[in-house]
C-alpha cells in the first residue's frame, strides 16, 4: 500500500480550494492551527450582536472575528493544558443566554422569526460556541492568574500619564443605606399563599407546571420559560430553594415554601452531579398600608436612634437592613459598574437618581430621614440614607485615587502578558484568514508573523 504525507499546511490550502469551488456549502473564513471558523459561526455571532440592540454595521465582523481567533487559540492551549469546564455549567450558561435573548427581542415566538429557527433548534447550535467561549476564558484566567500589582508598580504607571493627560474625576460619592422591606402578618400573607397553593394542587390533578408557571408566575426573569431556572449548583440560589431543589428527585415537586422573594412551589427536572436544573413558580405577597405604615415607625425609631447617637448607622445597618450585599458592608453601596474592585466610591451620574436627589443636598457626615422607594420588582419599603464622603470633580491624583489606579496599572499588566502570550502563539501557530477580510486592520496582526502563507 502506498503511503502519503500531506503537510498540515497543504491539507488545509486543499480545503480552502475545494470550499471555494462549493459555493453552495459553508465558507471557512479562517484557519487556526487544527480549527476553522465557519461563515455561519460568524454570521451567528453577529445575529447575536444585532439582537442585543446594536446598529447594523458589517466592520464589527471584523472584530468578531478577532475575537473568535483569540477563543480558538485560547482552545487550542487548553486541550495541551487539559482546561475543561463541566456540561452543567455549559448548560447553564446557554439557558442565561437564552432568556436574554428573548427578553431583548420581546418573547420567544418573535425571537424565533429573527433567527428563522426554533429556541430547541438555536440552542443546539451556539452550545459548541459557548462551551469554547467557557473553556477559552478559563484558560485566559489561568494564564493571568498569579498576576499581582505592588505599589511601586502603581506608582510607575501613574507616573507614565502626562500631566495634561490624567483623567478627569468627576463628582463622587460615598452613600450608605439601611433598607427596610414591609414584613406581613401570617393573616396578610395567606391569601397568596392560598393562590400558589391552589396552582400546586392543580399540578397534582394533571395540569402543566410549565403552562401554569407562564400564566401566574411573578418571577419574570423564568415565567416566559415556563418557570424553567436552567441548571444551578448550591450557591446561586437563596438556602430554601436550594434545600428544596437539591432534596427532590428529577420530576418530583415541593409543598409552598417561603423565602425573601415570596411563595414557591419548585419541580426538579434534571440532576446532573452537583447541578439542578429545576422550575419554578413564584407569588410575590404585596404590600398592605398597614404593614408599610408598621415599616414606617420601625424607620422612624431607627432614624432617631442613629441621630440621637445611641446607635452608629454602622451597627443599625447589620441589625437591621434588608440588603443583604450592603448590610455587613457598614451599610455601605458598592459601586455596582465595579464589582471586582468593590469600591464604595459613585460617580454622581451612576447612584441612583432617587438616592442622588436626597444626598446631593445633605452634608457629608449627616443622615436622612426616612424616604419611601419601590424597587425594579415593585416592592415598596423605607430607607435611611448616610453620605460618609463627597468628592469634588478634580484630576487624577495617588493620594485620592490610588485604588483606581491601582486596577488601571494591573489590567494593563494583564493586558501586557495576554498580548505578550498571543503573540508567542501566533509566530508559531498556521493562521490563514480569507481574504475577503483583507481591509480588516484588526487582523492583520494575526498573519503578520505567523507560518501562514498565501
Amino acid at each position: 500500500m502506498r503511503k502519503f504525507l500531506v503537510t498540515a499546511s497543504g491539507l488545509i490550502c486543499l480545503f480552502f480550494n475545494v470550499q471555494a469551488q462549493k459555493k453552495n456549502i459553508d465558507k471557512v473564513v479562517a484557519v487556526l492551527g487544527n480549527n476553522i471558523i465557519l461563515l455561519s459561526d460568524l454570521n451567528q455571532q453577529y445575529a447575536q450582536y444585532l439582537n442585543s440592540g446594536n446598529p447594523d454595521d458589517d466592520k464589527v465582523k471584523c472584530y468578531i472575528l478577532q475575537q473568535m481567533l483569540a477563543q480558538k487559540l485560547l482552545k487550542q492551549q487548553a486541550e495541551i493544558d487539559s482546561v475543561v469546564v463541566e456540561e452543567a455549567q455549559v448548560d447553564e450558561e446557554v439557558e442565561k443566554r437564552m432568556r436574554y435573548q428573548i427578553q431583548r427581542a420581546g418573547g420567544q415566538e418573535r425571537l424565533e422569526q429573527f433567527l428563522n429557527r426554533s429556541v430547541l433548534q438555536y440552542k443546539d447550535e451556539i452550545r459548541p460556541d459557548i462551551k469554547e467561549q467557557l473553556i477559552s476564558n478559563k484558560m485566559q484566567q489561568k494564564i493571568t492568574q498569579d498576576v499581582n500589582i505592588t505599589p511601586i508598580e502603581v506608582k510607575r504607571y501613574f507616573d507614565s500619564y502626562k500631566k495634561d493627560s490624567l483623567p478627569d474625576i468627576p463628582t463622587e460619592f460615598e452613600v450608605g443605606e439601611i433598607v427596610l422591606h414591609p414584613k406581613l402578618t401570617k393573616a396578610e400573607k395567606q391569601k397568596f399563599y392560598d393562590k400558589i397553593d391552589a396552582l400546586r394542587l392543580r399540578v397534582k390533578s394533571g395540569e402543566d407546571f410549565a403552562f401554569l408557571a407562564k400564566s401566574y408566575s411573578e418571577d419574570t426573569g423564568s415565567a416566559a420559560e415556563g418557570g424553567d431556572l436552567g441548571f444551578f449548583d448550591r450557591t446561586r440560589m437563596v438556602k430554601e430553594f436550594t434545600a428544596w431543589a437539591f432534596k427532590l428527585k428529577p420530576g418530583e415537586m415541593s409543598p409552598v415554601f417561603e423565602s425573601e422573594h415570596g411563595f414557591h412551589i419548585l419541580q426538579v427536572i434534571e440532576r446532573r452531579g452537583e447541578q439542578v436544573q429545576a422550575r419554578h413558580i413564584l407569588i410575590r405577597p404585596e404590600t398592605t398600608p398597614a404593614s408599610l405604615e408598621r415599616t414606617k415607625l420601625q424607620a422612624d425609631t431607627i432614624y432617631k436612634n442613629i441621630v440621637e447617637k445611641k446607635l452608629p448607622f454602622s451597627t443599625a445597618a447589620s441589625l437591621y437592613s434588608d440588603n443583604k450585599e450592603s448590610q455587613y458592608n457598614g451599610g455601605m453601596i458598592l459601586y455596582a459598574d465595579n464589582v471586582t474592585a468593590r469600591t464604595t466610591f459613585i460617580p454622581a451620574d451612576k447612584l441612583d437618581p432617587k438616592v442622588f436627589v436626597v444626598v446631593d443636598t445633605m452634608k457629608v457626615g449627616e443622615v436622612s430621614q426616612p424616604v419611601s422607594f419601590t424597587d425594579p420588582d415593585g416592592k415598596q419599603g423605607y430607607k435611611i440614607l448616610y453620605l460618609k464622603s463627597k468628592i469634588p470633580p478634580h484630576k487624577g491624583n495617588l493620594e485620592q485615587d490610588y485604588s483606581k489606579f491601582k486596577e488601571k496599572a494591573q489590567q494593563d499588566k494583564i493586558d501586557r502578558m495576554l498580548s505578550e502570550w498571543f503573540e508567542k502563539r501566533r509566530e508559531n501557530t498556521y493562521i490563514r484568514i480569507d481574504e475577503d477580510y483583507d481591509d480588516c486592520d484588526e487582523l492583520k496582526i494575526w498573519t503578520k508573523n505567523s507560518t501562514a502563507k498565501k
